[in-house]
């Protein structure tokens, strides 16, 4: 029995953005010298990204590590490939009944820390995962070259490197919350039949937030006959955009709270995945609010960040 390296990887990516969050917060009430470090400034280049990089005060350098915040579909492309080759891989092993191939099941044994089993079949709740992920990077792959109006923003390529791995590894996380976690116990029939329809209900519903959401940014740029007429920001209205300033945001978070209840809602691994995409979105949701309290001064002072009347 060794580490669980996945629940460590989950973990500490959970903490980190957690104090990146605080680390944020904190500053903002620190002298402005503080701003003028080097430190500080390499630390808020790390986490920021399109918009809310416009007027950051860069060193000149710096720019040297920027990428386009178009390139955005690359991870989604990564995402439809690599989650789509696994979704089949499960498919193909569920109707031979048959236990994962030598190669994969040597990796999720290094990644929970416990011998591999060679007669472990994938669960069906596995595969509905898998297909439910691999539809929602389908559809933020076609939103971003069909829908979304990116302007000239970049994306450190440190976020970028990350973004490219972040769907292998999303990928292997799955097929290792495909066992019960030691602890979490067998389940209900509640459990294990009405939790995936709930997460599925939940999932669609989310990714129709979502695509809404994106629509409304979208036509900020664009005029009726849908050619873009400008790339500069403006403040978002309707739907949800009347709570909070960032829904899509809110949406994802979902998502992943959906996916974790299609497997029952017992995966100690997938609650931490969504413990970290809690932190994360809530971190970029709050430099978006930011920016448009800075940016507009009528702009709505009720609406929260990414969670109605919480965050």
């Amino acid at each position: 029995m060794g580490w669980n390296v996945i629940v460590v990887l989950w973990s500490f990516l959970s903490l980190g953005f957690l104090l990146a969050f605080f680390v944020h917060k904190i500053s903002l009430h620190l002298p402005t010298t503080f701003e003028k470090s080097h430190v500080h400034l390499l630390f808020q280049d790390l986490i920021r990204y399109g918009k809310t990089k416009q007027h950051l005060k860069r060193y000149n350098w710096l720019r040297v590590f920027d990428i386009p915040k178009r390139w955005f579909w690359h991870f989604y492309a990564v995402s439809v490939g690599w989650n789509g080759l696994l979704m089949a891989l499960s498919l193909y092993l569920i109707l031979q009944k048959r236990p994962y191939p030598l190669w994969l099941t040597d990796i999720l044994g290094f990644l929970r820390g416990v011998q591999r089993d060679d007669s472990q079949v994938p669960q069906v709740s596995t595969l509905l995962v898998q297909l439910l992920l691999w539809i929602h990077s389908l559809r933020r792959l076609l939103e971003c070259l069909l829908v979304s109006v990116f302007s000239e923003g970049t994306i450190h390529v440190v976020q970028y490197l990350f973004g490219l791995g972040y769907y292998i590894i999303l990928g292997f996380t799955v097929i290792c919350s495909d066992h019960l976690d030691v602890g979490i116990g067998t389940g209900s029939l509640f459990q294990l039949y009405w939790f995936p329809v709930a997460g599925t209900v939940l999932f669609i519903w989310a990714s129709l937030l979502q695509h809404r959401s994106l629509v409304l940014l979208a036509r900020l740029r664009t005029g009726r006959s849908g050619t873009v007429e400008t790339l500069a920001h403006r403040v978002p209205n309707g739907g949800w955009f009347e709570l909070v300033s960032c829904p899509h945001y809110l949406a994802e978070l979902l998502i992943y709270v959906s996916l974790s209840l299609v497997v029952g809602g017992r995966s100690l691994t997938w609650w931490l995945v969504v413990l970290y995409v809690f932190f994360n979105q809530a971190l970029a949701a709050q430099l978006c609010h930011e920016f448009y309290i800075s940016k507009f001064k009528s702009y709505p002072r009720h609406r929260n960040a990414f969670i109605p009347f919480v965050l």
